[in-house]
């Protein structure tokens, strides 16, 4: 694929009977926000682990602009694990210009790059800190800092809002997006789905180490919410099921979640509708992403055997 960063090809691993993942492929556009979901234990963080060659696959291969990853283009990643790792006892700015460095930075530029990002991130003040003063949260930007020290092309994010309060985590999704405006492309794994519907611009849901779901998330809303209309109307839903072509109402807040059948237009109902009583709004209905995904792991989950 031209405009793909990176590309993942019939990845499989098993550890003994346990398959972890099981012929996954997936690709990630250039410039994407790219939601890497599924309940626990679905694969996601072999698959990111695979990624950065920590484990290798039984079985397929992994594409970073159309090549191998090796070790050297590895580099062009930067990796926040959900397991955090950081030297306690070291200083704050110390150890930023140590993880620049191993990332190939000169300690010049990883001190003033580091410098820069504690600015920003509100840390500065703590630059002379030992890293066992700092609060979770400040850990957590800290070593959101050493990830981006080496300004990688691609970023890999896994479960990167744990342990945040509201507000760092408003600066976590701000700072996301404005790297994502920047061109850098971001694969994001959490469970946090509203997040995900804020920040993801293409998803992948993996069930049962399986990728059940991929499409841009605009794609997969419209696919999800099939002929289903929002309706905020004083009609009882008796009256508004009884229209010809309606299969299902339902209420939804104040509203009628109105299903057709796959041969009735919405006109045609707006029509039946305004014609029985006042109407203040006819909107489609657009699942959010919570839904899609609990939705389409039962969907899964149905079809096993």
């Amino acid at each position: 694929m031209a405009d793909a960063i990176l590309e993942l090809e019939h990845l499989s691993k098993r550890y003994g009977d346990y398959l972890a993942v099981d012929d996954l492929s997936m690709v990630v556009p250039q410039g994407a926000v790219y939601g890497l979901l599924g309940p626990n234990g679905a694969g996601k963080t072999t698959t990111i682990r695979m990624i950065m060659r920590i484990i290798a696959p039984d079985s397929g291969e992994v594409l970073l602009d159309g090549r191998p990853v090796d070790d050297d283009r590895r580099r062009l990643i930067g990796y926040l694990p959900e397991e955090r790792g950081l030297y306690r006892k070291m200083k704050v700015l110390e150890h930023l210009v140590y993880l620049g460095t191993i990332r190939g930075v000169s300690p010049g530029e990883s001190r003033k790059r580091a410098t820069a990002w504690l600015e920003r991130l509100e840390l500065a003040d703590w630059s002379a800190h030992k890293v066992e003063d700092l609060s979770k949260g400040m850990q957590q930007k800290l070593q959101l800092i050493g990830t981006l020290l080496h300004r990688p092309r691609l970023l890999i994010l896994d479960e990167p809002f744990s342990g945040l309060d509201p507000i760092n985590t408003r600066t976590l999704k701000d700072l996301l997006l404005q790297m994502a405006a920047d061109g850098v492309t971001i694969v994001l794994s959490t469970h946090v789905l509203p997040q995900v519907d804020e920040l993801c611009t293409h998803i992948c849901l993996i069930n049962r180490a399986r990728a059940i779901l991929a499409g841009t998330l605009d794609e997969i809303r419209a696919a999800y919410g099939g002929n289903v209309w929002r309706v905020h109307t004083e009609l009882a839903p008796e009256t508004v099921g009884a229209l010809p072509g309606v299969v299902s109402v339902k209420r939804f807040a104040d509203e009628l979640l109105v299903e057709l059948d796959g041969g009735a237009g919405p006109r045609d109902l707006l029509r039946e509708l305004v014609h029985r009583g006042d109407i203040d709004s006819f909107t489609r209905f657009t699942p959010d992403l919570e839904n899609i995904f609990i939705r389409a792991v039962e969907e899964d989950r149905s079809n096993v055997g």
